[in-house]
């Protein structure tokens, strides 16, 4: 099974519990009986499995002891830790090593072929980009042919500076030259591209070696196929003790039923995986980070990744506080919905936004199956509104959008029917109400509830009931209700969000 698809029978057996009018022996046992048949399905590693199962059961049988204790929030508690547990490598992140901007930073990737090495390079390479670094790229692999014309056109793709030579057999050689290259020209970090085997074998360990002699490398990473589940342990053990790898990246994440498999697997080698790659386009690459992964793979979102993505696509601050200087002032404008919606397009994989956004990723509002609807939506809408004048898009008054002449002009410079420029205005509506509340002006949408949140993030009852009201019910139900809003507006704030 893929790993949505392992998220939500883990969520279907937790609901087993909160549905039921009491949590007897019986109603826990059903649950943590389709918790680790879904796990083992996953390929997991029946070990890992059978220890989640113990230790839930004894936290839950412990929760009867003592007075006043959620046992149906115990429960699930302790199966997302017991989660996070299994899939972390159990290091503390200040032992990981951390890329300094100004430095040269020397990486090197190491694994077998197959594997989406070169792509991945360049995945990291564009990442670290948009974080302000100057990346290139060395392709020191000369084992596999076509190697450098691939690490070439991705490196072109991303506007990446690249190093490599059709002539020069010694990867070593080649290698050593490149970081001496972008060194001098002050690239503060070099990606050195390593080749790989069919399978781990002696000639492919003295190659890495000799590559790191040269290279001096501050960090190498063990890219890694995550649907090969299990067997990804031996792999990581292996690469692990012959030269120092420091981290690992899974690939092929999207959609192999092994995926959890791999990541407890490479997790209990205590190697730290930093990425994985969720599909073949360059914005399909995205921090691990073993509680926030759980919290999506149970529709519980991740604002941490979300709040990153939106630092990564949003325009510079001056204009951010433009933005919410008019939205402070109850005006929410067709221009700022525009910018909003092209923040979404840089930020990637429609569905990979949504699934960090608690309640959207198992809402089958923004399912794999309807992304390309939605993309396709979006650009329709943005097509639509670069065919208004300023005068219209720095309007929030929706008469004037609502004549005939307008509509027909629009849908003219956008090459639409006119009923979708009143698709574009009924959204418009739905999301300036959501945000800002009914009626002109300041009202009493998610903006002014935000509003009234104290400085420790507490709102009182009544203040949540209303944003409840706001949200579609669907969504709402994926949240966990109304009582749940508290603890995701506290999320929201720690993570700079108001």
């Amino acid at each position: 099974m893929v790993l949505n698809e392992l998220g939500q029978r883990i969520s279907n057996a937790l609901a087993m519990v909160n549905n039921a009018e009491t949590i007897d022996e019986k109603v826990l046992d059903a649950c943590l009986k389709e918790i680790t048949t879904a796990l083992l399905q996953a390929d997991v590693n029946v070990k890992l499995v059978m220890n989640l199962r113990t230790n839930v059961k004894v936290r839950a049988n412990n929760a009867d002891k003592g007075a006043g204790l959620n046992k149906r929030k115990i429960i699930e508690k302790s199966v997302v830790d017991e989660l996070s547990s299994m899939l972390s490598s159990g290091l503390d992140e200040k032992q990981l090593v951390d890329l300094k901007k100004g430095k040269p930073n020397v990486v090197m990737f190491v694994g077998l072929q197959a594997t989406g090495k070169t792509t991945t390079c360049t995945k990291y390479g564009a990442f670290y980009k948009k974080k302000g670094f100057k990346p290139a790229l060395v392709c020191a692999d000369t084992f596999r042919a076509g190697a450098f014309d691939q690490l070439k056109q991705n490196a072109t793709k991303m506007q990446i500076p690249f190093y490599g030579s059709y002539t020069e057999t010694d990867p070593a050689v080649i290698a050593a030259k490149g970081v001496d290259e972008f060194k001098k020209a002050n690239h503060d970090l070099i990606i050195v591209d390593t080749s790989g085997r069919h399978k781990q074998e002696e000639s492919l360990f003295e190659e890495m070696r000799q590559v790191a002699a040269q290279t001096k490398p501050d960090l190498i990473i063990f890219v890694m196929d995550g649907s090969i589940g299990q067997a990804a342990h031996d792999q990581a053990k292996a690469f692990k003790d012959t030269v120092e790898v420091g981290a690992v990246i899974m690939t092929k994440m999207d959609g192999h039923a092994k995926g959890g498999g791999a990541l407890s697997a490479v997790a209990a080698t205590q190697s730290p995986i930093i990425f994985i790659g969720t599909g073949e386009h360059m914005d399909e690459f995205e921090r691990f980070e073993a509680k926030a992964f759980v919290g999506r793979l149970l529709g519980r979102g991740d604002w941490r990744g979300f709040v990153d993505k939106i630092q990564e696509a949003v325009p510079d601050d001056e204009t951010k506080d433009d933005i919410m200087d008019s939205l402070n002032k109850g005006n929410f404008t067709m221009r700022i919905l525009y910018e909003q919606l092209a923040n979404v397009q840089k930020m990637g994989s429609v569905g990979q936004i949504m699934s960090m956004i608690p309640g959207l990723s198992n809402s089958g509002l923004f399912s794999k199956d309807k992304e390309k609807d939605s993309a396709a939506r979006i650009k329709k809408f943005m097509t639509m509104m670069d065919s208004m004048t300023n005068k219209e898009l720095d309007s929030s008054d929706i008469k004037l959008w609502q004549t005939e002449s307008r509509i027909m002009r629009i849908a003219r410079g956008a090459g639409v029917h006119p009923q979708y420029v009143g698709e574009l205005i009924g959204e418009y509506v739905r999301i300036r109400t959501m945000i800002m509340g009914p009626g002109k002006g300041k009202g009493k949408g998610i903006m002014q509830q935000m509003g009234k949140m104290g400085k420790h993030g507490t709102m009182n009852p009544q203040n949540v009931q209303q944003m409840a009201r706001m949200l579609p019910p669907q969504v709402l139900k994926q949240m966990g209700g109304p009582g749940a809003l508290q603890g995701l507006l506290k999320q929201m704030e720690a993570s700079g969000m108001k």
